[in-house]
């Protein structure tokens, strides 16, 4: 234990001025994940929902999207849209270059496409795996399919869905490391930075390990509290 605190007592490691490069990677970090979560989600519901539809036309675009986006790795797709898009013929004269110029729309395009490939998938498995007496007991009640996708096979699929949905947003944190790649100054970027200027990488990459392993056991601790709250219904009571 002595020794592995004193790894963090090199006071050159640890300023201020180190400590606010730390504080804006990890502000980068968080701003970077969160938009990627939240416009993933928000490209991921309508597909999960039409991947389950009959059409061929309708299904299998969805199924190609999500199976190139879960079949290749993110740091190639994160290169590909960084790099490939500048290739474009015209591309620099479009207002479009003004924001593909800068390495974190890139990032948080690619980090987007990646989390809505998978969040589909989640919600799609979730969907098609709504047990039938639910389905049986919306239409005994007169509702049409999308009343019963509405009130009854979405939220309880969402339910369902939420443990794997955690998984992916942990995976995303951590994949999130993989911006600084593209000169992103996020946590591993700030790391980075420190290592490179002290040249103490067991100071610098465990002290952002450390920051990880706290957002990591907070967003467990969260979606475990969201858990036992919106599946309360579902234990049983217990009799004095």
């Amino acid at each position: 234990m002595d020794a592995f605190l004193s790894l963090f007592a090199n006071n050159e490691i640890f300023t201020p001025s180190t400590l606010l490069h730390y504080w804006d990677g990890l502000v980068t970090t968080v701003h970077l994940v969160f938009l990627s979560l939240l416009l993933g989600l928000f490209i991921a519901l309508p597909l999960g929902i039409l991947q389950n539809s009959k059409s061929w036309w309708i299904n299998k675009p969805i199924w190609l999207f999500v199976y190139i986006f879960r079949g290749t790795p993110l740091l190639v797709q994160l290169y590909l849209i960084y790099y490939g898009t500048a290739q474009i013929t015209g591309i620099q004269e479009t207002i479009f270059w003004a924001v593909l110029s800068e390495a974190f729309y890139p990032c948080l395009i690619a980090f987007v496409l990646n989390t809505a490939a998978y969040t589909t998938e989640i919600i799609r498995g979730s969907i098609e795996t709504t047990p039938k007496g639910e389905i049986e007991a919306a239409k005994a009640y007169g509702m049409n399919y999308w009343q019963s996708l509405r009130r009854v096979i979405l939220p309880n699929a969402l339910r369902r869905a939420l443990p794997a949905y955690s998984n992916e947003v942990i995976f995303m944190l951590h994949a999130s490391a993989i911006s600084s790649v593209v000169t992103i100054v996020d946590l591993t970027g700030a790391a980075r930075d420190i290592y490179a200027k002290y040249y103490a990488p067991f100071d610098a990459f465990l002290f952002v390990a450390a920051i990880y392993l706290c957002l990591t056991f907070s967003l467990i601790f969260m979606f475990n509290k969201i858990e036992h709250k919106i599946m309360a219904h579902t234990k049983p009571i217990r009799h004095s």
